[in-house]
């Protein structure tokens, strides 16, 4: 589904990435590990399309999305959740999640209840303003809004970032299930070890802007 050919990319004159290479196949959940600094996030947003590659290869089912902007990746089936979650929070939850209808793929209707079954709390919170919601739970909303726009392929930095375990395991589970029963492929950056080992099936182990190994936990 996702093929990443000696893809080099970064901040201005800064190379981060630095020939990376990695694939997913459909279906998957896979890792990517690595200490700090060693450019898991680079590697996402340039998936996605928030930074230019300066070399490489970025095939998604077949095609180069190289140079497509990160809305139409979106639109060909690329969910993305950010590290941070970034949700707009002077917005309520569902305007949040109404965001996400943008990039849904042409002629497909956003299904809310599948959202809402995942997330019950988005629908109590539903005109809360998001940016009252605990880290939890605007990972949650965060989830749900690339969820509302029917992915393929999920991209999740850090999902277990700042929250307490016990969302940390039911957010994994929801994943899980995401995965086993709609056929979402999952590709995330984690440092959370308990998480990775209950969710991963491969994880690639990220050095200097490469690839250096991989594991089977």
């Amino acid at each position: 589904m996702l093929e990443i050919r000696e893809l080099s990319a970064g901040y201005g004159d800064k190379l981060v990435l630095q020939g990376a290479n990695l694939s997913v196949q459909r279906g998957e959940i896979v890792a990517v590990i690595g200490r700090n600094g060693v450019g898991k996030t680079t590697l996402m947003k340039a998936i996605i399309g928030l930074l230019k590659r300066k070399s490489g290869d970025i095939r998604f089912e077949g095609q180069d999305i190289g140079e497509l902007a990160p809305h139409h990746r979106a639109r060909l089936g690329i969910g993305y959740i950010p590290q941070g979650r970034e949700v707009f929070p002077r917005m309520s939850v569902r305007e949040n999640l109404k965001v996400g209808e943008m990039l849904a793929p042409r002629g497909e209707q956003p299904d809310y209840e599948r959202v809402y079954g995942f997330f019950p709390i988005l629908r109590e919170s539903a005109p809360q303003r998001a940016g009252t919601l605990s880290g939890g739970q605007q990972q949650q909303l965060a989830i749900g809004r690339a969820l509302i726009g029917n992915p393929k392929l999920m991209l999740l930095d850090e999902p277990s970032e700042g929250i307490q375990p016990s969302i940390v395991k039911e957010i994994a589970h929801h994943i899980r299930t995401l995965n086993a029963k709609f056929g979402v492929t999952v590709l995330f950056v984690e440092q959370n070890l308990d998480m990775i080992m209950s969710m991963a099936e491969r994880c690639y182990v990220m050095g200097k802007g490469r690839i250096v190994g991989e594991l089977h936990p």
